[in-house]
């Protein structure tokens, strides 16, 4: 099923509610009619679950696959210049061009020209995956020796790569992204993080540390305090170290948006006890006992600082949802 959101450049499709018996022809005239470079696979189980965003520069396409060959040829609409990164989320796939082959695996990526001859992707297995089309001219300038980097294989566990990864994951939704401002940024944080990937110039590297690199390393700090938010003794320490940076740098960041790591994690906890407390499938549990779930070990400091948030106390926000 073709879902457009209110982001009129991005689709989502998929092929989970339409008749087995349809979802080849399905997938078919998506290539025929140009939207998805994408062909089914003979005699393999067909999936495919994918979102394509198009943003300021950078083209994205991400999902799940299984039972189909992606490709892109010189002719495609505006592909005479580009490059497609290729990332392969979970699973693995070999991708073919100028007659060589490269495989890559989970989390490995590859990096696929447009314009010299066409590449295709055999997808015969499920495939988790995103891939970004970007301007060849403009990461050029970012990389060096950018043509040695075509069809070379991009370890999965390059430091840069896995900010990209994260990054992307938290990123691409339509909430993220529905400002355009917010899009041109979050494109050019992308083309930083590519180029990282690849070897940046030493120029590029020092301005990707300033943007791209912050960016995702901010949103790997936001998504790691959000999954640990329940452990009420959550410390910039231990976040710092999974992260792999200094807690100096982690309070470095949350002052560059005008805050700090303590009010950061207060505001999602009270967020978190606020939504639970406004949801019918917890109407059965204490106050109390969604505090401690939030993360508050002290019930008179959550109820202190609930009511200085939301000028209501928790029970209110309960009592509100019943009448």
């Amino acid at each position: 099923m073709l879902r457009r959101p209110e982001h009129q450049s991005s689709f989502r499709f998929s092929i989970a509610d339409v008749p087995a018996r349809e979802r080849r022809n399905a997938v078919c005239e998506l290539r025929e009619r140009g939207v998805l470079p994408i062909e089914p696979l003979p005699d393999c189980d067909l999936q495919l679950d994918i979102a394509k965003w198009v943003l300021p520069g950078v083209g994205i396409l991400s999902g799940m696959l299984c039972g189909v060959r992606q490709g892109g040829t010189p002719q495609s609409a505006g592909a005479s210049d580009e490059l497609f990164f290729g990332v392969n989320l979970a699973g693995r796939s070999t991708a073919i061009q100028r007659g060589q082959e490269a495989p890559f695996g989970n989390g490995d990526a590859v990096l696929l020209s447009c314009a010299d001859s066409a590449f295709n992707i055999p997808r015969p297995t499920p495939v988790c995956f995103v891939g970004l089309r970007v301007p060849r001219q403009q990461l050029a300038m970012m990389v060096t020796d950018l043509d040695d980097q075509v069809m070379r294989v991009t370890p999965g566990a390059t430091d840069a790569l896995k900010l990209l990864t994260g990054y992307l994951r938290t990123m691409l939704n339509e909430q993220a992204l529905a400002s355009p401002d917010i899009s041109r940024v979050v494109s050019s944080h992308l083309l930083d993080l590519i180029a990282l990937s690849l070897g940046a110039t030493r120029d590029s590297a020092i301005a990707a540390q300033a943007g791209g690199v912050r960016a995702a390393r901010l949103q790997a700090i936001k998504s790691d305090i959000a999954t640990n938010l329940a452990n009420g003794s959550l410390t910039v320490a231990e976040v710092a170290a999974r992260q792999r940076v200094t807690p100096r740098y982690v309070h470095r960041l949350f002052e560059d948006e005008g805050t700090t790591f303590t009010q950061f994690i207060l505001r999602q906890r009270l967020d978190r006890a606020y939504r639970m407390l406004r949801d019918q499938r917890f109407s059965m549990r204490s106050i109390t006992s969604i505090a401690f779930d939030a993360g508050f070990g002290d019930l008179s400091y959550f109820n202190r600082t609930f009511r200085r948030r939301y000028n209501a106390t928790p029970s209110d926000i309960r009592n509100s949802t019943r009448n």
